[in-house]
């Protein structure tokens, strides 16, 4: 029998990739996963990855099924709507409060998190600009120093990094993105809070776009 640590040791490495696989988009949505399958491709038994996909059902990101199987989430318009206006309303105040709090340190910790971004989506390395992106606004959030807002953070982070994932436009992406980090650096609050709005209505043209592409 497999030690506690050891199985919470598999459930994390499993929900990890699966996570991935999910946010990259090597996993579609609607497609099944069904743990003996699962556990065969993963090499662990059927319970870590039990629990790893209770993990991923918590986080949002699949929806189960009864017995042993889940699907992967089909998130609909007025799933994307709803998420992009919680994420509005707290990537507000974490960019606001980052251009507010934020140190020397901080500040060269997001931009190297950005330049790889940059470097990333010029290179055309999708999935690595993505994950740059998802690091960029879980940097900010850091920088905000509010415990709160973390925790609420961590409540949404995988489904705004599949959010995040659905962007084309890589050089937009990073565009936006360098244009927060200037006025975040400037402590301009203000101009800071215009451009998330901006930057969220990206996010949903490009998702629409997306949709509309698959039609």
């Amino acid at each position: 029998m497999a030690e506690p640590e050891n199985r919470e040791s598999e459930t994390t490495r499993v929900a990890t990739r699966l996570r991935e696989q999910i946010i990259d988009g090597e996993r579609s949505p609607g497609s099944r996963l069904v743990e003996r399958d699962l556990a065969a491709e993963l090499g662990v038994s059927r319970v870590p990855v039990r629990e790893g996909l209770r993990l991923l059902a918590a986080e949002g990101l699949i929806t189960p099924r009864p017995r042993t199987w889940a699907i992967v989430r089909e998130f609909t318009e007025r799933d994307v709507r709803e998420l992009e206006e919680v994420r509005t309303s707290l990537d507000t105040l974490a960019f606001t409060s980052a251009a507010r709090r934020h140190d020397a340190a901080g500040l060269a910790r997001l931009e190297r998190v950005l330049v790889d971004g940059e470097a990333a989506a010029q290179a055309g390395d999708a999935v690595t600009a993505h994950r740059s992106a998802a690091a960029f606004h879980s940097t900010v959030v850091e920088l905000a120093d509010n415990t709160h807002l973390q925790e609420l953070w961590g409540t949404i982070q995988s489904r705004v990094r599949w959010m995040l994932s659905q962007h084309d436009d890589l050089l937009v992406v990073t565009q936006e993105h360098r244009g927060l980090f200037e006025a975040l650096a400037s402590r301009d609050e203000e101009l800071v809070g215009r451009l998330v709005v901006d930057h969220a209505q990206t996010s949903r043209d490009q998702h629409r776009e997306r949709q509309a592409r698959r039609s």
